[in-house]
């Protein structure tokens, strides 16, 4: 990865977070507008197979809301991004793809190797690391930091672009995990920008790592 120039624009970018709209997701559309004035400059919002929170960020927060969706593949999770309409589950890691691809966007492999997250295996990624653009090496919310290793690993052993996200489901944690670079980015330039781009890596406070529970449990208060 290429340090950015002096001269060149910081701007902080987070390709994996989750609004209300996920079942254990909890930023709200006010608290996405918040941040993007004083924390963080693009985000992703990559709700579990749902568009429509993502889709209504964007029309009133405008550019700096990546439409994406967190899709339950079947073989494990990948996330579309720059999508214009939602990718139905369950359709294998191939087909996923291909359909992600169909509507211009690009395919980002959120926490691989993950048990309990539905990472997508090695056996997995091998078939597909030809179609993958850009691969999380490092997620805010990995328990154990020899997952992020492993990715980072098999990253640089298979020439892939590789990105750091915070994969948050609370406000708190985004600002944490994020890539930098120096350039607005676009469906077209980002894969370059990412690849030319600077890691930061902190991890969620371990109180944050509770906040998916947290949201199950006020959903189910306020549906009761």
């Amino acid at each position: 990865m290429v340090g950015l120039s002096l001269v060149s624009m910081e701007l902080k970018i987070d390709l994996h977070s989750h609004s209300i709209l996920s079942h254990d997701g909890g930023i709200s559309l006010s608290e996405y507008e918040a941040l993007l004035s004083s924390v963080i400059d693009y985000v992703a919002i990559t709700d579990h197979n749902e568009l429509d929170f993502a889709l209504e960020a964007r029309k009133k927060l405008g550019e700096k809301i990546i439409v994406g969706e967190e899709i339950s593949s079947g073989e494990g999770d990948i996330i579309g991004l720059y999508l214009n309409s939602k990718i139905d589950r369950d359709l294998g890691a191939a087909k996923t793809i291909e359909l992600i691809h169909l509507q211009g966007g690009l395919v980002y492999i959120p926490h691989p190797f993950e048990k309990v997250r539905k990472g997508l295996g090695e056996d997995v990624l091998n078939r597909i690391k030809s179609e993958t653009d850009i691969l999380e090496v490092f997620n805010g919310r990995a328990l154990f930091s020899f997952y992020n290793k492993q990715a980072m690993k098999y990253a640089q052993e298979n020439n892939l672009i590789w990105a750091s996200s915070s994969d948050s489901h609370c406000q708190q944690e985004v600002g944490h995990a994020y890539t930098l670079i120096s350039e607005i980015p676009t469906a077209l330039n980002l894969k370059s920008l990412i690849g030319a781009g600077q890691l930061v890596r902190e991890s969620s406070a371990r109180r944050h790592l509770f906040c998916p529970k947290l949201n199950k449990i006020k959903k189910r208060v306020r549906n009761v």
